[in-house]
């Protein structure tokens, strides 16, 4: 079929299929590990998902058959979840969200209901917030790394940009604001218009989490330009580890009490249950915005990705569960913190070190010294021996737009404990086979050393006979100095 019956958007790569973070996904898929069907499979080490507290969810619903049409107890709601609902979402959906997002930060941040608004998951809310704040062609600025599918997410059908704001492993992937300020007066040389900052805390790939002062001056910043800061805030409900807490951009925002420090007009919040609770199926995202315009604009376009009404029936009673959601938050943490430690301890053994973390559902892993060159084709051919040989989907860090060649995300939390301990025990054999590797070329390169060393040690009697035996050296018999006979 020729291109020009398509649309440019059809035949684009605005989608970002072809990244390497992509293409690790498809050597899973033709090739998927599974322990006894097949043992030498793929490992997905690639998908950022939660699956360490389904059990919990599972124990509650069967606790509340009635929560589900598909029960016995609960099929007298079928006719109710199956008529058409207002895209707003049920009031007791979006008021049990908003419970659970106020636990999540700790009781620090007031939500309201009426400010949300539903999408098709966190994909959803992204490209909503940013047909609502941007025209095609403007630009947000972002900190790297950042999570390679927001070229999907916020650009592909929007038209917007993205300004990768580089920051360097030097002060733990830190954003500064002299990294902000270059790239945005870059932009404005280029006469590109910023029309924001978006941030992902905590963030993705790194497992790190942003601090008060760092979440103030991005606010301050943002304002001074006049232009809207977007935070991602999906993994807010993974912090873990003895004193973790997360801070979210809102609790900056309300503890602003003279109302004057900063613009809500210029704040946005997208989230979602796919992380914390591992609910990625359930399709659930949301915006939250303090921007009453946004939210009405974001409640019509949240039409064309509404959350099923069977989908917000069975979560609402759930998450409106105080008792059952403070244990699941707590025994979610504990797991999480759990396998993240085994997983660390398992790599440090054979001398990987990971960014010190303690959010998210994976690890920012250094694999610098195994790079035969330090470049980003370096960094891709180690890539394709851990995908090929190794069998482990791991994803590089130029596919999340890190400048600095030799670092992966490994996420941990997408498989069960014997998973973990056949992936670790992949990457122990790989570790101790590119030392034996390195050992032989070491041992060979010794062993070309003192093999020129002797050869040129049997060329010194050589010369020395050649500079005493040729006809130069020998002595002529008509020679002044012999008496001729």
């Amino acid at each position: 079929m020729e291109m020009g019956l398509l649309s440019r958007i059809a035949t684009n790569d605005g989608h970002g299929e072809n990244s390497s973070y992509f293409d690790g996904w498809k050597a899973y898929d033709s090739d998927p590990y599974h322990p006894v069907d097949n043992p030498n499979g793929v490992i997905q080490m690639g998908l950022a998902e939660n699956q360490l507290c389904h059990d919990l969810m599972v124990e509650w619903i069967k606790e509340h058959p009635t929560a589900s049409i598909c029960t016995k107890e609960g099929a007298s709601q079928f006719k109710d979840v199956a008529i058409f609902q207002d895209y707003h979402g049920l009031p007791s959906f979006t008021k049990a969200v908003a419970q659970y997002m106020e636990k999540v930060r700790g009781g620090r941040v007031k939500v309201k209901p009426e400010r949300i608004v539903m999408s098709g998951g966190a994909t959803g809310a992204q490209e909503i917030i940013a047909f609502c704040l941007a025209d095609p062609g403007d630009a947000f600025l972002i900190p790297t790394p950042f999570y390679p599918a927001f070229a999907r997410d916020f650009c592909w059908r929007t038209g917007v940009k993205l300004i990768p704001v580089h920051c360097k492993s030097s002060n733990n992937f830190r954003i500064t604001r002299e990294a902000l300020e270059a790239e945005y007066k870059k932009a404005e040389k280029s006469n590109t218009r910023v029309k924001g900052l978006l941030i992902t805390n905590p963030s993705n790939p790194l497992g790190t989490m942003m601090d008060k002062n760092t979440l103030e001056e991005l606010l301050q910043w943002t304002n001074e330009k006049k232009i809207h800061l977007v935070c991602d805030e999906i993994f807010a409900g993974t912090v873990f580890g003895q004193g973790a807490e997360f801070t979210s951009v809102a609790q900056v925002l309300e503890e602003d009490t003279s109302k004057t420090k900063y613009d809500p007009n210029l704040l946005h919040i997208a989230c979602s249950l796919s992380k914390d609770l591992g609910m990625p199926g359930f399709r659930v995202g949301i915006v939250y915005s303090y921007n009453d315009n946004v939210v009405k604009c974001g409640r019509r376009m949240s039409s064309f990705g509404l959350v099923s009404t069977q989908t917000q029936h069975l979560l609402a009673p759930m998450l409106a569960d105080n008792n059952f959601t403070s244990k699941l938050m707590i025994e979610n943490s504990k797991r999480l913190h759990d396998r993240h430690e085994k997983f660390t301890s398992g790599l440090a053994d054979v001398g990987i070190k990971c960014l010190s973390s303690n959010a998210g559902l994976f690890c920012w892993m250094d694999l610098r010294r195994l790079l035969e060159s330090i470049s980003v084709e370096g960094e891709n051919k180690l890539w394709r021996i851990i995908i090929d040989e190794v069998k482990l989907n791991v994803s590089p860090g130029s596919s999340f737009h890190c400048t600095e060649p030799g670092w992966f995300r490994v996420c941990f939390a997408n498989m069960d404990s014997e998973t973990m301990e056949e992936a670790l025990g992949r990457i122990r054999r790989f570790v101790f086979r590119l030392g034996e590797e390195e050992e032989k070329k070491k041992k060979e390169k010794e062993k070309e050393k003192k093999k020129k060393k002797f050869e040129r040690m049997l060329s010194l009697p050589k010369r020395f006979d050649e500079m005493v035996f040729t006809p130069r050296g020998i002595l002529s018999p008509r020679s002044p100095l012999v008496k001729a006979t």
